[in-house]
């Protein structure tokens, strides 16, 4: 996706459409992760065409994400709406104009010109930077290994742990019920941990794999384990 699309400051004048943009973003997670975390806080409520979150100065803190159709879109405004992501609580819109990724399937896309940007060649007599000889670094070594940690046997509870304070179950059930067999979550208050229930171990093995190191907060990842039997 090329540009990015403008968003309108009111939802209510904007018909719906696939894309929507999320604005009060935590502006201090980098891009990649950003795009990791968007896809699977809402794959669950369809197939995500495209995401753009881009690092400029106008765009931070924001992003854009379109679906194949509008019905999921709606239900992802609706849930979402407010849902306490990365640390603050996402506002979300539909976007004001169509997406790249949206104009590609129904035949009206049209590409953008690219400005070309010609490189600067050295004046004549100007000598390029020597490269200064590599030394050998001084060798180090190596502590030894640590104990490798108690694995515990794949089932169908998960344990949850360094959870933000604020977190509750109705955050959980977002993100665990995008998976399948989801059953339940119970939350330890005050712990930072929680138990998440599956219909069987395959499941919440999904579960934990989709997972495993999901930020909540810049200073939050989960970090996810089959419960002890």
């Amino acid at each position: 996706m090329a540009a990015p699309m403008d968003a309108a400051p009111m939802m209510a004048d904007i018909p719906p459409n696939q894309t929507i943009y999320i604005h009060n973003l935590n502006e201090k997670i980098k891009q990649d992760e950003l795009k990791k975390s968007l896809y699977q806080a809402f794959s669950q409520f369809g197939q995500i065409l495209d995401i753009v979150a881009l690092n400029n100065v106008r765009m931070r803190g924001q992003a854009f994400l379109v679906f194949k159709d509008i019905a999921s879109a709606t239900n992802a405004i609706r849930t979402m709406q407010g849902f306490p992501f990365l640390g603050k609580p996402m506002q979300i819109q539909y976007a004001k104009s169509k997406s790249d990724a949206v104009a590609k399937l129904d035949g009206s896309f049209k590409p953008r010109e690219k400005k070309v940007v010609e490189k600067r060649k050295p004046e004549e007599g100007q000598k390029k930077p020597e490269k200064k000889p590599k030394t050998d670094a001084p060798r180090v070594a190596r502590p030894a290994a640590p104990a490798a940690p108690e694995v515990q046997l794949p089932n169908k509870i998960l344990f949850v742990e360094q959870l933000p304070e604020q977190t509750t179950d109705d955050m959980l059930k977002a993100l665990f019920g995008q998976y399948p067999g989801f059953k339940e979550v119970r939350l330890i208050a005050g712990k930072g941990v929680a138990f998440v229930e599956f219909e069987n171990e395959m499941m919440a093995t999904s579960a934990l794999s989709g997972l495993q190191g999901f930020m909540l907060s810049p200073e939050h990842l989960l970090k996810l384990s089959f419960a002890k039997r």
